[in-house]
């Protein structure tokens, strides 16, 4: 057998061993349990969505840094990012605030793509993002469900 043959199954072998050797982690548990307004600029809406982060596995998790895109109605509405630090000790639970920026453009998308008679109570939302931490610690993550407006008093 070819040294370069030998020198490529041997890195293969190591490749694969490796992989064995990470550690086994149940995923992250994030939802959305809040969101707040922000100062605002003129054709723009800034807002800080709060999540709660949930670490049910033995060993704590470690973050720098945080990105959420979020889909409302099938269509793209926000995004944000933020380079807090922080961790999560091992079965813990914490709060992550990011603020997210909503164009005039993306609600105006938004508001053409309603169907005639839809109203904006109960619209379906999907929230996608990734919690850094470092080569092999980032997670992504995804949050699904109904956006319900508060009922205002009679």
């Amino acid at each position: 057998m070819p040294p370069i043959l030998r020198l490529a199954c041997c890195l293969l072998l190591l490749s694969v061993s490796a992989c064995a050797l990470l550690p086994d982690r149940d995923p992250l548990r994030i939802n959305v349990v809040g969101i707040e307004p922000l100062p605002s600029q003129e054709l723009e809406l800034r807002f800080a969505v709060k999540l709660r982060l949930q670490n049910p596995n033995e060993r704590a998790i470690d973050y720098n840094g945080a990105a959420l895109d979020l889909e409302v109605n099938g269509r793209p509405l926000a995004s944000g990012v933020s380079n807090q630090t922080g961790s999560i000790p091992r079965f813990s639970e914490g709060l992550l605030t990011v603020p997210v920026s909503i164009s005039a453009f993306s609600v105006l998308r938004q508001t053409l793509g309603l169907r005639q008679g839809q109203s904006l109570d109960n619209l379906p939302y999907v929230l996608r993002g990734k919690l850094a931490g470092g080569v092999f610690g980032t997670m992504r993550f995804v949050d699904r469900g109904n956006l319900s407006l508060p009922a205002t008093a009679p």
